[in-house]
């Protein structure tokens, strides 16, 4: 850089002459690198708090300040996010050069640039990516490139209750080696309470990628901040949306805390449940195991009654346990999912010395999420609503409840239970003067709820249409009552409703929003914001399908313009999903 004979005046006025002789003289001697690290340094003295010029900083070594790497997160509900973004700050700290790279915005072409390339991503529903990191996900698996040169690692993030854990991470992991990178960092999977082990993977990458530093102080990823913050809560109402024809039981449930709670609408509640007292009644009886025996597990000690009724998945064991359970028993059992009690009936244990080696394989209850379905404007920040259908399946032809939704069934006024806000870091309502369409059947009507009371609470102009659908108009109207005066005091613009078994031939929400195509693409045109919550098999894909078709026809594109035409509106923060 060209420096003009003003700011030399003025740089030189900065320094007496004496002191402006010795830098010329010492400066002179100054190699390049030595040059640019001085000027750094010098730098830092100048912003640094009085006290730390008389106590300068040992400068990193060359290697370890010309290593670079990049942190790539793949994120849903922004936990890949908050991890990545507190890990590269802590390498900052340590003079490791970052970057911090969204997989929605990646270029993958820039894989050939990269040196150190990490991994944060976790997987959604049945194995797959999350939507925003899908087209990095399919470009390196879809095409052959060579990454030789690359040094990877991957922290994969999902739920241990879903057959395909972790299945984007070890996804991802796998194809990297394939393709010829170097893991230099084994493949860490973490469950949904992740803290612990994210931090243990967090110094394991400092340690590699700090290997140059004299002195690399792994105390500080110690305080990267983990924990979620914890809500006691007490069920003010609890009460079933659905009519006593139905055969279905959805609850709207009311909960009071005695301090504010922090979340917006689009934001989930999590809740761990406890596993039915009388199941774990029956497997303490049948195995004869003490109840009050203290057995270690890896994550938490406790006797063998809390462990099976607070903190263990009894219910719906995973494949790998029932192998797990049958190599430790002897019994020769078909690959299959059961519930511990009836695996337990069905293939007998020796002992209950033996059932304690048993508890201690059994995976962690894992968190359930609930889409929130009160406003804060609304309903105030002491009073949280929830929307929650009593799940029902079926083993061996025997009916079995949700844990979860079985759990919460349960509840009455007055009691008490815990809590968490899970941020939704994509699912959030537009700016107050932009429209909004809304699809959301039978429970995934709840956070709709939420923004509907919100936008009416705050004034918002944008229109608002919603798109709802269940069984039966009588039965199952979910909030009907409320809808209705959202309509009359026109918060609501427009809405539209299928029920699938009031008719001869089912009607569904897609149905309807076809015989609208060319209403919803003039509203998409228009900029508005498009929003689909429920269950993900077959209602979103089916849903989706109809919108491709709508921007097809509607739009006189073919199908893959009308592809990119939803995938740009996702990117964009215009389509989002919160299917399950």
């Amino acid at each position: 850089m060209e420096v003009s004979s003003l700011q030399l005046k003025t740089y030189f006025n900065m320094l007496s002459e004496a002191k402006f002789n010795i830098l010329k003289q010492i400066s002179g001697e100054f190699s390049r690198d030595e040059t640019i690290w001085a000027s750094g340094y010098l730098a830092g003295l100048a912003g640094a708090p009085v006290g730390i010029a008389s106590s300068p900083q040992v400068p990193h070594s060359q290697s370890e300040t010309s290593r670079k790497i990049t942190l790539a997160y793949g994120t849903e509900t922004g936990n890949s996010k908050k991890l990545a973004t507190e890990l590269a700050g802590i390498i900052k700290k340590k003079g490791i050069q970052v970057k911090l790279a969204d997989l929605s915005q990646y270029k993958p072409k820039d894989l050939i640039k990269e040196e150190f390339f990490f991994v944060i991503i976790s997987t959604q529903g049945e194995g797959e990516p999350p939507i925003l990191a899908k087209k990095f996900y399919d470009h390196i698996h879809e095409n052959e490139l060579i990454l030789n040169h690359l040094k990877f690692g991957v922290l994969a993030l999902g739920d241990s209750s879903y057959p395909q854990f972790c299945k984007t991470g070890e996804d991802i992991d796998s194809r990297f080696e394939i393709l010829g990178a170097e893991r230099i960092i084994p493949l860490k999977k973490c469950d949904i309470d992740y803290e612990e082990e994210a931090r243990h993977w967090i110094e394991h990458v400092f340690e590699v990628t700090a290997k140059a530093s004299s002195k690399p102080q792994l105390s500080s990823a110690s305080k990267v901040a983990t924990g979620r913050k914890k809500y006691q809560g007490k069920v003010s109402g609890i009460i079933n949306l659905n009519d006593i024809t139905s055969d279905k039981e959805t609850y709207h449930i009311e909960i009071e805390t005695d301090e504010s709670i922090s979340y917006q609408p689009g934001d989930a509640l999590g809740i761990l449940p406890f596993n039915p007292r009388n199941v774990v009644d029956e497997i303490i009886s049948l195995t004869g195991i003490d109840p009050e025996k203290q057995i270690e597990t890896p994550k938490v000690t406790a006797s063998a009654d809390e462990l099976l009724y607070k903190h263990l998945n009894i219910s719906y064991l995973l494949k790998t346990t029932v192998a797990h359970y049958a190599q430790m028993t002897g019994h020769h059992i078909p690959e299959t999912r059961l519930g511990l009690l009836d695996l337990l009936r069905i293939y007998p244990i020796k002992n209950a010395e033996q059932f304690e080696e048993i508890i201690t394989i059994l995976t962690y209850q894992a968190p359930r999420l609930y889409s929130i379905s009160s406003s804060p404007e609304a309903h105030g920040d002491t009073e949280i609503h929830i929307t929650v259908a009593k799940s029902e399946y079926y083993i061996d032809d025997q009916k079995q409840n949700g844990v979860c939704s079985g759990f919460l069934s349960q509840f009455r006024e007055g009691d008490h239970l815990e809590f968490y806000i899970q941020q939704a870091k994509h699912f959030k309502l537009p700016q107050p003067d932009k429209d909004m369409i809304m699809i959301g059947p039978g429970t995934g009507i709840a956070p709709f709820r939420s923004f509907l009371w919100e936008r009416d609470a705050t004034g918002a102009e944008g229109r608002n249409w919603l798109f709802f659908g269940d069984r039966n108009f009588i039965s199952d109207f979910l909030y009907q009552s409320e809808i209705q005066d959202f309509l009359k005091t026109e918060t609501l613009t427009h809405l539209d409703v299928a029920f699938s078994r009031d008719t001869t031939q089912k009607i569904y929400v897609q149905h309807k929003l076809e015989q609208k195509a060319q209403e919803v693409f003039q509203w998409l045109e228009a900029g508005a914001s498009l929003y689909l919550c429920g269950t993900k098999d077959p209602m979103s894909k089916d849903v989706e399908e109809t919108l491709l078709n709508i921007i097809q026809n509607q739009g006189k594109r073919n199908k893959e313009e009308a592809r990119i035409y939803l995938e740009e509106m996702e990117l964009n923060g215009r389509y989002a999903k919160d299917v399950y």
